[in-house]
């Protein structure tokens, strides 16, 4: 077993340093009796976070025939529970291990990748520590509080030779491919806008304190914010992503999933706009803390503006306005001014000359780059430009004015305050952001 479990992790590291581009090919002899992929030749992957969204990635991950989850890490006993019963009602492992640490599960030997699904105030100190320990990463959005956390994960992950997949799966999707594709292919003629809108964010009540229940270590969860009493909703994704000590709000969490595909579409994924301005409003009482609406304005030195907002003012999804014709995109639809248009054989979605990447499956296509060492749909340089803009935005409504932006030093131009913005909050003893050996 243990000379099987190194040749694996040789094969594996081999593959990614080679950064081959070819489709997975497995060998015969990596193949069962029952003709499954053998347990000596899957990935082991570690799940970090298996709450609402990491469990549902635990599934889908257990969906591959050359996965197997070797490990969970939370700190929510329930959470650990309901992840444990899952797997074992998905798959053959018997000896799946369990954490509260996440420490122990990055430096865990047998785990070649993480799944990353944590509060957001969480993303980035473990996340440096799984990549410090040579483990590929599949990395929930979005990045981090701040951008230098963002660049930061950006260093280590090429410092170390790392395969990094963001979770932003709508771009294997073929709804939003196929859209950036069209406006991209110049078939709704000259873009001049992209549209973005997503949901805003809300007003709550004070919340109260409550005792802290023994199935969860509130220290831990609560890890590098400010220190805050204990309440049950604190704990649930539909109220922390609305409180700024572990989030910046919709305009990031929601945000990046929309913001992401017309970056992709803009064809401004290596890059980043030159100027940014907005206006938004945020709660005036309650726990929930984070902005609740606003219009932001990106301008960029070769590509069509991008418009983004909460639902108030643009529509859910993606729009691509041409001079032409526009189309939007949300999930499960592509939705064209002109009826008929998709019915065009110019329009079809394998007829068109300018290609982006395609997956069919987030999950399978960071396992293929991990076998190939090949790229991923939605890799570290794109995941970082894509967040950017969340940041700027957020950025610009703060400071009330417009900001410009040098995309290449990554930094707003001579302008002291709204750079300070970039830089990480202060980590609540004891954590620390560790630094990128």
């Amino acid at each position: 077993m243990k000379q099987s479990r190194i040749s694996r992790r040789e094969f594996i590291t081999k593959a990614t340093g080679a950064a081959l581009a070819f489709p997975t090919i497995l060998p015969a002899s990596a193949l069962g009796r029952d003709g499954k992929v053998a347990p000596s030749e899957r990935i082991n992957m570690g799940m970090l976070g298996v709450g609402a969204r990491g469990l549902g990635n635990t599934r889908n991950f257990l969906g591959l025939d050359d996965v197997r989850i070797g490990a969970i890490c939370d700190v929510n006993q329930t959470h650990l529970s309901r992840a444990s019963q899952a797997i074992s009602e998905q798959s053959e492992s018997n000896d799946l291990r369990s954490y509260t640490d996440f420490r122990e599960l990055n430096a865990d030997p047998s785990i070649d990748a993480i799944m990353m699904a944590l509060p957001v105030h969480w993303h980035t100190i473990p996340s440096l520590d799984a990549i410090a320990q040579g483990k590929h990463i599949y990395y929930e959005k979005p990045m981090a509080l701040s951008l230098k956390e963002a660049q930061m994960v950006r260093a280590a992950v090429k410092k170390h030779n790392i395969i990094f997949q963001f979770g932003t799966q709508q771009r294997s999707s073929i709804y939003f491919r196929w859209a950036s594709e069209l406006a991209m292919n110049g078939r709704l003629g000259e873009i001049q806008k992209i549209e973005v809108g997503v949901p805003g964010g809300e007003v709550s009540e004070e919340f109260p304190e409550e005792p802290i229940p023994e199935w969860v270590d509130w220290e831990r969860w609560s890890g590098p914010a400010p220190s805050a009493p204990f309440n049950e909703k604190r704990l649930k994704r539909s109220f922390h992503e609305l409180i700024a000590d572990y989030s910046l709000g919709m305009i990031s969490c929601w945000g990046i999933h929309h913001m992401d595909i017309a970056n992709w579409g803009n064809g401004t994924d290596s890059t980043g706009p030159v100027s940014v301005e907005g206006t938004g409003n945020f709660p005036k009482t309650g726990t929930c803390d984070t902005v609740l609406d606003w219009r932001v304005r990106f301008e960029f030195e070769k590509a069509p503006p991008i418009e983004f907002s909460d639902q108030g003012h643009h529509r859910m999804g993606v729009n691509y306005v041409g001079d032409q014709s526009s189309l939007h995109v949300t999930r499960g639809a592509i939705n064209p001014e002109s009826k008929g248009f998709l019915r065009d054989p110019n329009n079809k979605e394998d007829a068109l000359p300018t290609r982006l990447l395609v997956s069919a499956n987030h999950y399978r296509n960071f396992i293929d780059a991990i076998r190939n060492g090949s790229q991923p749909i939605a890799p570290i340089d794109s995941a970082v430009r894509s967040d950017t803009l969340c940041q700027l935005a957020l950025i610009a409504i703060k400071c009330g004015r417009k900001l410009q932006w040098d995309p290449k030093k990554e930094q707003f131009v001579n302008d002291a305050r709204a750079n300070g913005m970039l830089q990480p909050r202060k980590p609540r003893s004891p954590w620390k952001l560790p630094q990128i050996a």
